[in-house]
């Protein structure tokens, strides 16, 4: 049987991309003690890789292909081919930032202040070519881990990954300027992506990751309405696309389907069943394919 090999992300992204999966009709199974998943395709084969590795592994061809940030694949300089963008991350659905951060106290006001002065971070070759453009001359240093707990203390100021921000205010520290945008991506490695079979897996998995992010937080809606009433439901439901609409055996009443944000369906409904609406259904969305 032909295989896929895939580099899953272990770490900060390992569940959340669980999770996509799972909705995307692909159950991974971890152990603790092992790198190796089990997953319910036969034609995928798994392996839990940190992020920061993978875009090499996927150029080298020990992946066909991968999930990581692209900000990794910045950092790496591998050739890779970037098949989609899943905008997903360790706690939402939003990019993370890598951001030059400094304490709240510190003279520093943008990255020009920082010639001559120690810099620490985890994406260290970025960070060297992002202050080389700006032509600043820095000592920026690889940080192991607790690189916010360095600001002020260890290095005048540090590169760092954040989502919200709340762990960067959490150490009184505050964003001088954002160095980069940063979204999940699905990478391929140029031989696999010439090979028919493996480019179609590969395809397939893009459509169905896509289908399962376009899905959330969206809901569909089922109920039966008399066709008077359609111009006035029109105007409650702020559909994804114009609803579906069928006839009934009764040609006084049409049934009605559609899909919209999980978030205002509480405002919705009442205002479907004060329209006339009857056996409205809920129910939830795994994947939307467009």
């Amino acid at each position: 049987m032909k295989k896929l090999r895939l580099g899953f992300p272990k770490g900060s992204l390992q569940e959340s991309t669980i999770e996509l999966f799972k909705k995307a009709g692909i159950k991974i199974s971890t152990s603790s003690r092992s790198y190796f998943p089990t997953c319910n395709d036969e034609e995928l084969e798994v392996m839990l890789v940190r992020s920061q590795e993978m875009a090499k592994y996927v150029q080298d061809g020990v992946f066909d292909a991968g999930l990581t940030g692209y900000d990794w694949i910045c950092e790496s300089g591998a050739k890779v081919k970037e098949v989609c963008e899943l905008q997903y991350a360790k706690s939402g659905f939003r990019p993370v930032r890598w951001v030059l951060a400094v304490p709240n106290d510190s003279k520093i006001k943008s990255v020009k202040d920082l010639q001559g002065k120690r810099v620490a971070t985890e994406l260290l070759n970025y960070t060297k070519k992002y202050f080389a453009k700006n032509k600043v001359k820095a000592n920026v240093e690889f940080s192991w881990g607790a690189t916010e707990a360095k600001a002020g203390r260890l290095v005048d100021a540090i590169v760092e990954l954040t989502e919200t921000g709340s762990s960067l205010r959490a150490n009184n520290l505050r964003i001088v300027e954002e160095i980069l945008t940063s979204t999940t991506r699905l990478i391929a490695n140029a031989s696999a992506w010439k090979d028919t079979w493996k480019r179609e897996k590969i395809e397939n998995l893009a459509i169905l990751l896509k289908g399962a992010l376009a899905a959330e937080g969206m809901v569909g809606l089922k109920m039966n309405i008399p066709f008077k009433t359609l111009p006035q439901v029109e105007k409650i439901l702020p559909a994804l696309r114009k609803p579906t609409i069928s006839n009934l055996s009764d040609g006084n009443w049409i049934a009605l389907e559609v899909i919209i944000e999980e978030n205002i369906v509480k405002k919705v409904i009442p205002a479907l069943k004060r329209a006339g609406a009857e056996g409205i259904i809920e129910y939830p969305l795994n994947k939307i394919i467009y």
